[in-house]
């Protein structure tokens, strides 16, 4: 099948390369000329695990390849799909200015019917209103669906060859079925895909992240009760997780969600509900989430006594989870402003941000070549990020390197009466008073 895919994002590149991979002729395209050129040679402008072996073998078997020129690769394709950008605006919505660009861009491009898939997370309606414009340039047939993405960044490859749903939303029977078809290689394990209409299709998207992010900001505020009360999360989460009601899976405390997807997808879902419909949950979970960005620095600032310049402070992790160089509302942000602020000295690690860290820092903070580098005369070392780098360090050795022995440790890697058996004053998230 010969597919387009307008935009080169995240989304874009990991469904482009995978539907490449199962033997479809796939054009990936941009406007930004010097992306397309990296991409053209290999690659990729973050870091995804597989992605950049799934972009070069794809394009060395001629079934991938990358454009700037979106009217040929639309008047070329059977499939288009739109899988621009959906930025936060001020108010908390959606921005589908470059979706409905793409829309204009398709309607112009037209040379016979077309099944246009909107791929990129937009609010209810959007795939309808798409459907208006291409109709309003163009006398060719069009089909819109709605096919959410619900891609991890760490394991999206993964995730899109072994996909736990695959969800098609239209009105339009034949192009359903024929999209249907091009996702069947990848349902080996059963037949996963799930066709519904199209508003159905783009609610889902939301619900889920809501969910989700509704399960992390419970346990983080349960976490801060157990602080206070002196239990253990550590134990409060696992019983809470043998009950099949709730399960293990994303009640895990720390410092606060963050990423591309989550904190924007659940406020777009409040701007949906409007002054019509408020959306009091969906609130306070952002609003906990908000909160427990900041609780690892509370923790700092109490421990020094709010003396916190001109000490050194070592970062472990930058990005807003591990196996992504993804800094976009990582808590790390709030951690190192607010070091920045204090006149701390900070130097940070991290196997794969560094260089977005660069791009909005600067000469500001420090960076490393390992984790150990880092620490070197520290006063505290500070854990962000849950890199299985980070897991099982020489203990022996941190604690030499730090100038005093002390650990935050934002993610809840170690076992609290293990580190104070090996000297370290230690910081978690929920595990007894602190």
């Amino acid at each position: 099948m010969n597919i387009a895919m307008l935009g080169t994002g995240y989304v874009g590149l990991v469904t482009g390369s995978c539907f490449a991979e199962t033997g479809n002729d796939v054009v990936c395209v941009d406007i930004d000329e010097t992306k397309i050129e990296q991409l053209r040679q290999g690659r990729v402008p973050f870091y995804e695990v597989g992605l950049e072996d799934l972009i070069q073998r794809n394009t060395r078997e001629s079934r991938l390849s990358f454009s700037t020129d979106p009217a040929e690769a639309v008047r070329r394709a059977e499939v288009v799909f739109i899988a621009v950008g959906t930025p936060q605006v001020s108010a908390g919505g959606a921005d589908l200015s470059q979706v409905f660009a793409a829309a204009e861009t398709i309607a112009r491009a037209m040379n016979g019917g077309k099944i246009v898939v909107t791929k990129s997370t937009v609010p209810v309606g959007t795939a309808a209103r798409v459907k208006e414009i291409i109709e309003a340039g163009t006398e060719h047939p069009v089909a819109v669906v709605s096919n959410p993405e619900f891609l991890k960044e760490g394991t999206a490859v993964e995730d899109f060859m072994k996909p736990d749903r695959v969800v098609l939303g239209g009105e339009d029977a034949g192009s359903l079925e024929r999209l249907q078809s091009l996702y069947e290689p990848f349902m080996r394990r059963g037949n996963r895909v799930i066709l519904t209409d199209s508003r159905s299709a783009e609610m889902s998207k939301y619900a889920a992240n809501a969910i989700l992010a509704t399960k992390i900001s419970f346990i983080n505020e349960t976490a801060r009760l157990c602080e206070k009360e002196g239990a253990d999360v550590e134990q409060v989460r696992r019983i809470m997780g043998l009950d099949h009601r709730i399960g293990p899976h994303f009640i895990y405390p720390g410092i606060g969600f963050g990423g591309s997807c989550l904190p924007k997808d659940i406020r777009a879902m409040i701007a949906m509900g409007g002054d019509e419909l408020e959306m009091p949950l969906l609130q306070a979970v952002d609003r906990v989430n908000e909160t427990q960005k900041g609780l690892l620095l509370e923790k700092v600032e109490r421990h020094f006594g709010n003396a916190l310049a001109g000490r050194t402070l070592a970062l472990w992790g930058l990005s807003f989870k591990a196996r992504t160089d993804d800094m976009r509302e990582s808590p790390a942000i709030r951690v190192i402003d607010g070091l920045l602020q204090a006149g701390a000295r900070v130097r940070a690690f991290d196997p794969e941000a560094g260089k977005e860290a660069r791009k909005r820092y600067g000469d500001r903070i420090e960076y490393g070549d390992n984790n150990y580098e880092v620490v070197a005369g520290a006063d505290a070392v500070l854990i962000l990020t849950e890199w299985n780098e980070f897991r099982s360090p020489d203990f022996a050795r941190l604690k030499e390197l730090l100038h005093q022995p002390v650990v935050f440790d934002g993610r809840n890697l170690y076992e609290p009466a293990v580190m104070r058996q090996q000297g370290f004053i230690y910081y978690s998230i929920g595990r007894g008073r602190g």
